[in-house]
């Protein structure tokens, strides 16, 4: 294993070593090689925004193990159990409670068991009953642009509701929650869309937002690049595409 590996390994999990060295050496040796010396020593992405981007990636993909282990390695590159959470939460408007449920477990677990920490963590919602709508709405021109306006009540009567529960749960509910900012909430929506696949109308529209809030092209590839060992080529290549096809 290379000097860098073992080296950014040991940040990760001071102390641990894997049991795939005895079971799986010539594998685990490529892995960490590629994952833990080519891969994040391509660019000179912030290790704090590498791990949320490697959490959402993997609520995204439903790769449920690799999150449990991921977890600490986050939180030692500076991933707030605050952060974790919002992650977690927001998972739920882009993928539904049946497929995030089991992070949730996961993440209560690691913060009760390995942290100490005692459940529930401080508050971060900022809206009430009476004024989600509002605050959805502007949420959504904040990221969008003023198109968004009304969008609430617009669309075919059999599914324009379906527009309103987007402006009041999907923003409203959780993109006006502090623990994250307005950017890292569009990029780990972003991150669930492009690991979960077959949602490309959906990636196309919030890699545009991502672009337009300051989450520029170049970052959104450098994202992907950073994801490829935990979901693989053919969606990080479906993501680039998305990203190369973007104005």
């Amino acid at each position: 294993m290379t000097e860098n590996a073992k080296n950014y390994h040991e940040k990760m999990f001071p102390g641990y070593v894997s049991d795939f060295l005895r079971t799986d050496p010539e594998f685990i040796e490529a892995f960490d090689n590629f994952a833990f010396d080519e891969v994040v020593n391509h660019d000179d992405l912030d290790d704090r925004i590498r791990f949320i981007s490697i959490l959402a990636t993997l609520i995204g993909c439903q790769g449920i193990d690799e999150f449990k282990g991921m977890l600490l390695a986050a939180y030692n590159f500076g991933v707030t159990p605050v952060e974790m959470k919002e992650i977690v939460y927001q998972a739920v408007a882009y993928l539904g409670i049946g497929r995030v449920f089991p992070f949730l477990k996961a993440l209560n677990t690691f913060l009760e068991e390995t942290l100490k920490i005692t459940l529930p963590l401080e508050k971060q919602g900022t809206t009430k009953r009476e004024d989600r709508l509002e605050k959805g709405e502007q949420a959504q021109i904040d990221i969008f642009g003023e198109s968004m306006k009304g969008y609430a009540f617009k669309g075919p009567e059999e599914t324009k509701h379906i527009n309103y529960w987007l402006t009041v749960n999907c923003f409203g509910d959780y993109y006006t929650r502090t623990g994250l900012n307005k950017n890292e909430r569009e990029l780990i929506t972003f991150c669930f869309l492009f690991a979960q696949g077959d949602c490309k109308p959906q990636l196309k529209a919030h890699i545009q937002a991502n672009i337009q809030i300051g989450n520029d092209q170049q970052f959104l590839i450098n994202i992907v690049s950073q994801n490829v060992p935990y979901i693989g080529y053919p969606r990080s290549l479906n993501a680039l595409q998305c990203i190369l096809e973007a104005k």
